[in-house]
């Protein structure tokens, strides 16, 4: 396989992988909101919490695609 394949096939899972957790994290705490306003504040810190771990993830996956392909 081609180097610049690899790292291309990499980088978008890299990229589609957050992506996808920060639609399906707003999609479930919208519905949340919907069913149960008052919860806002617990809703709300459960929600940044999942996000920055997702987004964490992508930047480790992101730096060892770096190490590996340098």
């Amino acid at each position: 396989m081609d180097r610049n394949l690899a790292l291309l096939l990499i980088f978008s899972a890299c990229i589609f992988g957050p992506c996808w957790v920060f639609a399906v994290c707003a999609k479930a705490s919208i519905n949340a909101l919907g069913r149960n306003p008052s919860a806002a504040p617990r809703i709300f810190t459960a929600m940044i919490i999942a996000l920055v771990f997702a987004q964490a993830a992508a930047i480790i996956a992101m730096l060892v695609v770096f190490q590996l392909f340098s």
